[in-house]
């Protein structure tokens, strides 16, 4: 059976050569005559991948010493209750952007345990573009000021971090972790889940500045406690081995093959240069999100006819392009094209959309 052009929005597809490897080391990883699906997440061989894991994490994406890196579960989501539990203990006030349905779940979450304000929305544009900000609505006593950097449903990304001043700022970076170099300095604490870029579902990544890393609210449950966790080194209960493995092993391949951040941001960009290229001149499909805010992981698009739409995705999913269909939020399409996702795969897409658009206009 050949492999699939998969463009889902995750959990999405991973590096062959990844997949290749943790085949190889199945059933025997490195001697140990167990697969790491088995093994203890105390014992030496474990802990080596665990640690392996974070140091290369560290170096991949230059996160400063004075950072720790948690090694999570429950996703991204389970940080919409998280951040506030441990970081809104100041003021007891926390300031929200709303670009996209998860950044709206965050807020919303977070105002079960503050004074949350929701600063600027493109909600009225159907989140087509990131919110044009008025720093005059910032709250210098808030505890931190939240974003999500890539909007995976509306294909929209920050390209330029707000300023806020002393007020730490939080990102949610599930859909865009990995994919360019980002400077760590300029946040309070990072969160991804690691389905898009980083590893299988299971995995979510916390990177936070210690000086956030205090007294929780009182009713902090312990596993949501983000001191219990750095003191722990994750390891308060069993930690998502499995995702963390392969983690370690995506790690190995942008450092090794990719040749780090700086080439895999130009791969990336280079990729979703096709197809924007390809939208902006077709005479069928529309790219969704405005130019100024486009995504380089998640291209939306539509033909502007519900059942064209879905002649194309029945058609493209028989040829072998798979979850090409758009979030109901948007309609029409979106193209996830993850670090993993290579050239070929975008270059027959567009070609399969160019003899699509013959055939239906």
């Amino acid at each position: 059976m050949s492999r699939v052009y998969n463009f889902s929005a995750g959990p999405s597809m991973l590096p062959e050569a990844v997949l290749n490897r943790a085949a190889s080391e199945m059933m025997d990883y490195e001697g140990s005559g167990q697969s790491v699906m088995e093994m203890s997440h105390r014992s030496k061989v474990y802990d080596g991948i665990f640690q392996s894991a974070q140091a290369l994490l560290r170096k991949v994406m230059n996160i400063p010493e004075n950072y720790k890196i948690l090694f999570l579960q429950g996703g991204a989501s389970s940080q919409f209750a998280m951040v506030p539990m441990n970081l809104m203990t100041g003021s007891g006030k926390a300031d929200y952007v709303l670009s996209g349905q998860f950044s709206t779940k965050a807020y919303k979450e977070a105002c079960r345990y503050g004074d949350c304000k929701a600063v600027a929305s493109s909600k009225e544009d159907n989140f087509s573009r990131i919110p044009v900000l008025d720093k005059k609505e910032f709250r210098p006593d808030a505890d931190y000021f939240h974003i999500c950097m890539n909007n995976t449903i509306y294909g929209t990304v920050w390209q330029e971090l707000p300023d806020t001043g002393d007020v730490p700022l939080v990102a949610d970076i599930s859909s865009c972790i990995l994919s360019r170099p980002i400077d760590v300095s300029k946040f309070g604490l990072l969160y991804a889940g690691a389905q898009k870029n980083v590893a299988p579902a299971g995995l979510t990544i916390v990177i936070i500045r210690e000086d956030l890393i205090g007294e929780p609210m009182p009713f902090t449950p312990t596993m949501f406690n983000y001191g219990v966790m750095a003191e722990n080194d994750s390891m308060y209960n069993t930690p998502p081995c499995w995702p963390i493995y392969i983690c370690k092993l995506v790690l190995e391949w942008i450092e090794n093959e990719v040749g780090g951040l700086e080439a895999m941001e130009k791969r990336n960009v280079e990729k979703a240069q096709l197809l924007y290229d390809f939208l902006d001149s077709s005479k069928l499909f529309n790219g969704c999100a405005e130019k100024d805010s486009r995504s380089i992981m998640n291209v939306t698009f539509v033909t502007g006819d519900p059942e064209m739409d879905a002649k194309f995705v029945k058609e493209s999913t028989a040829a072998g392009f798979v979850n090409l269909k758009g979030h109901r939020s948007v309609g029409g399409m979106r193209a996830s094209i993850y670090n993993a996702m290579p050239r070929e795969g975008i270059e027959k897409l567009v070609a399969f959309m160019k003899k699509f658009e013959e055939e239906n206009l």
